[in-house]
């Protein structure tokens, strides 16, 4: 074997075990340090979602609040993060010839080396925009919670993101390997329809960007030919925050990523890290404004009856089979995505809570040990999407960074108005 094939073969060698090791999954000891959020899950304190429990409706104060609160989160906790606003106008039913403003926030973080038009992306996805009716509609599950877990998944694996391409790069593996994979952030306005939904009335934001980045073309010589190809996975959050959800598997496309997060479900679940399940250490504690709603309610449940009930999974469609796929049935911000090719994992909960579009969809009726398990959920699959084992810091134990939940204080499409 002369020289030069000798060098072929070790090289080759080493992308087999390069790209063999970066599609592992977390570890348990990966899974164990997943970082909680602390106290910034409150309610009426937490850093993280407490600002955002206020009506949003488009164009009003409070949503500049909220857009506010986003931007001066990611500008001073996470400021590697890239951030993008995407403006436009619309009329609406509601009010008549007056332009309403929409602004969709895009958060993102590439690989250093990268360039636009070379890197993939996962994209989160929530809407932050809230009903306009009822007056004072504050929409804790329709979306701040899930724009609350969004944020704590970005500053949860920011640290590895960092780590994993300073390796790369001190290796001199980020040009030989090209690792190309970044993850974005949109947080969406106007999905809410202002009178009835129509495909007119309805993710007015989702819309605009989708038709935008489908005509932000790249040079030639790019790997994707315009902004909305880059997206490797469309991971829509929206109705996340009442107790005992179950999530189906909406798209047969998809389902092999629904299967992924499914497994990282059973196995966060085995590990006794999902607090709201009656086998998690912390479940017999309780939040204390849930709690007291609970203990007020005459309908309480037995220990033996919300012990089951807690330990029902929230992805039930692991094993799911067959063509009895329900993509078609719900309208939301995934849609003008879809219609122009992106792949969609839907993570919705049907059928919808009861508080849906009611007064009630507020704090106070979150249950807070299932937001927590979701923020922990969203952020093991992310980090298991950008290949982040062995770059999670998994120094300190999970419950050291969790909440202390004593602590808290108190074929045809159906649209989401309609169901």
């Amino acid at each position: 074997m002369t020289h030069t094939q000798i060098t072929l073969h070790l090289f080759i060698l080493l992308l087999l075990v390069y790209f063999g090791a970066s599609y592992s999954t977390l570890s348990e000891k990966s899974l164990r340090a997943l970082p909680g959020p602390g106290d910034d899950f409150n309610i009426e304190t937490g850093k993280l979602l407490s600002p955002i429990l206020r009506p949003r409706v488009p164009g009003t104060p409070g949503s500049i609040f909220v857009q506010n609160h986003f931007l001066n989160f990611f500008k001073t906790t996470l400021p590697a993060w890239k951030i993008e606003l995407q403006n436009s106008t619309s009329k609406t039913p509601a009010t008549g010839d007056k332009d309403i403003p929409f602004v969709n926030l895009i958060i993102s973080r590439d690989p250093p080396w990268s360039t636009p038009g070379f890197s993939s992306r996962l994209t989160l996805v929530a809407h932050y925009d809230s009903l306009s009716i009822p007056e004072g509609f504050v929409g804790a599950i329709d979306s701040a919670a899930p724009c609350a877990i969004l944020m704590h998944v970005a500053r949860s694996i920011d640290a590895a993101l960092t780590a994993k391409w300073e390796s790369m790069q001190a290796d001199g593996l980020d040009s030989e390997f090209e690792d190309h994979q970044g993850i974005q952030i949109l947080f969406l306005d106007g999905e809410e329809a202002f009178e009835t939904w129509t495909d007119t009335d309805s993710v007015y934001g989702a819309r605009s960007l989708a038709a935008e980045m489908e005509s932000t073309a790249f040079a030639a010589q790019s790997t994707f030919h315009n902004a909305i190809s880059t997206i490797s996975l469309f991971v829509l959050l929206d109705l996340l925050g009442a107790k005992n959800p179950k999530v189906p598997s909406y798209f047969k496309t998809t389902h092999w990523a629904y299967r992924k997060m499914a497994s990282l479900e059973r196995r966060l679940r085995s590990l006794s890290l999902f607090e709201s399940s009656a086998k998690a250490p912390s479940s017999k504690k309780a939040s204390s404004k849930n709690a007291a709603s609970k203990k007020a309610s005459s309908k309480q449940k037995s220990p033996k009856k919300a012990s089951k009930r807690d330990d029902a999974v929230f992805l039930t469609e692991f094993d799911k089979t067959g063509d009895r796929w329900l993509g078609g049935m719900i309208g939301d911000d995934h849609v003008p995505f879809m219609e122009r090719g992106v792949d969609v994992l839907h993570i919705i909960h049907m059928p919808f809570p009861h508080v849906w579009h009611t007064i009630e969809d507020d704090g106070a009726h979150l249950d807070l040990p299932t937001v927590v398990d979701w923020s922990r959920l969203i952020t093991a699959f992310a980090a298991e999407w950008m290949e982040l084992e062995g770059f999670m810091n998994t120094t300190q134990p999970s419950s050291k960074h969790g909440r202390d939940l004593d602590s808290d204080k108190p074929g045809h499409m159906t649209d989401k108005t309609e169901l």
